[in-house]
């Protein structure tokens, strides 16, 4: 078998090694495709009601309603134990509570999203590995193959070598001796 040929099917196994595998994707372009303006609007009131600005407004806007009905500088429209005032916030807790589960909700599905997308990550790392793996494995073989062939050529270069010395010498067996030449050994 020629070099050139070997060569060839030298290229031609390691071009057996290529592989594709789908890219990746962008989970938070996709999660901000696929929100509404109801989505949106819900994700800020969560945020909102989250914040410290919210608790201080609400504690406020209580201390002016039990303040103002207390004082009565107008007209009380909610007197002691302030069961409107009762009934306003437990209302708007329930209108809060509703909210930020919703966005809660969102969260927990873009959660999903994100572990299905490590899933898939870590088994196109896991292929990736594999991929690498059996080429270095075939790289090693091919190696072997070359210092095989290395060796088989050094063994019949020395072959040769051992052959065109005997003949030198006419079947003395002592190798002809030249001044300042050496003989490789």
């Amino acid at each position: 078998m020629s070099i050139a040929r070997e060569i060839e099917d030298i290229a031609r196994d390691l071009i057996k090694h290529q592989h594709d595998h789908p890219p990746v994707r962008d989970l938070n372009r996709e999660m901000e495709r696929r929100r509404t303006f109801a989505n949106r609007v819900a994700d800020d009131f969560a945020r909102l009601v989250g914040s410290w600005v919210f608790v201080l407004v609400q504690i406020g806007m209580m201390v002016v309603w039990v303040g103002l009905n207390v004082v009565n500088l107008l007209h009380p429209w909610d007197r002691y134990p302030f069961q409107f005032l009762n009934f306003i916030v437990s209302l708007e807790a329930a209108l809060w509570v509703s909210v930020v589960l919703m966005a809660l909700n969102r969260i927990a599905d873009r959660d999903r999203l994100r572990a299905q997308q490590d899933y898939e990550l870590n088994v196109k790392a896991e292929e990736e590995l594999k991929a690498l793996m059996n080429h270095l494995m075939h790289q090693d073989e091919i190696l072997l193959q070359i210092v095989n062939r290395l060796d088989r050529g050094d063994s019949e270069m020395k072959r040769l070598l051992r052959r065109l010395e005997g003949t030198d010498n006419g079947g003395s067996g002592q190798a002809p001796h030249h001044e300042g030449a050496k003989r490789p050994t």
